[in-house]
């Protein structure tokens, strides 16, 4: 194993871990207050909250991928190289102006089709920020230089495939359902719709985020 880089990581390790599981929490809040509103309970409201809500969660997990990354990148020269961490600076823009559409919304200022937008952002930051898990798992191993994997890192390799998959496909999603939203068909339940959808979505890559990092510190334990 890599010690430079054993050393360097369990320093961010526990943060990291945490930052996927306020993802998580953030989903789930988001989720909530969507299905709050597709019940009739205020929808446009709902939609202005849940947009904020998911907007926080999405800079909360650009700055927790940026922090992994953060610590890889020196230890793997190739990380440079390769374009994984692209949609990273997406995220950040995208959720800092959903946060600013859904206090918009919130007051009264066009509340359809600004939550609409965001939403049409947040699926478009999913989409290209879908390959930024698995490829940290990518260097990740590369960082710790082992040539076996154990049964732990082998279901986080999974999880990390499977959950770029999840998110391209709602992000996909996210993007229909906004712009149809924006066209006038029922813009409050198309919104809420893909909010719950997005919610779900970060719950799974907030999961395994945190699986992600929590694999490697066992790993690196007991060398240390």
């Amino acid at each position: 194993m890599n010690t430079a880089y054993a050393d360097t990581r369990s320093a961010g390790a526990t943060a990291t871990a945490y930052g996927g599981v306020i993802d998580a929490i953030g989903g789930i809040a988001a989720a909530v207050i969507a299905i709050v509103g597709l019940t009739g309970f205020h929808p446009e409201l709902m939609a202005g909250v849940a947009t904020i809500v998911f907007g926080a969660a999405l800079l909360i997990e650009g700055g927790t991928l940026l922090s992994e990354y953060a610590v890889v990148m020196p230890v793997v020269p190739a990380a440079t190289e390769v374009g994984g961490d692209s949609g990273l600076s997406v995220m950040f823009m995208a959720g800092a102006g959903g946060i600013v559409l859904g206090i918009l919304a919130l007051l009264g200022i066009a509340a359809a089709p600004l939550t609409s937008i965001a939403v049409i952002a947040f699926g478009a930051a999913l989409v290209l920020s879908s390959s930024s898990v698995r490829h940290l798992f990518v260097l990740q191993s590369a960082a710790r230089r082992v040539t076996a994997r154990s049964g732990t890192e082998m279901l986080a390799g999974e999880m990390a495939s499977g959950s770029a998959g999840v998110q391209l496909l709602t992000g996909l999603a996210a993007i229909v359902l906004g712009i149809l939203s924006v066209a006038g068909a029922r813009p409050p339940v198309l919104t809420l719709t893909a909010l719950l959808i997005l919610g779900v979505t970060f719950i799974i890559t907030g999961s395994t985020l945190s699986g992600l990092v929590m694999s490697f510190m066992r790993q690196s334990r007991p060398s240390a």
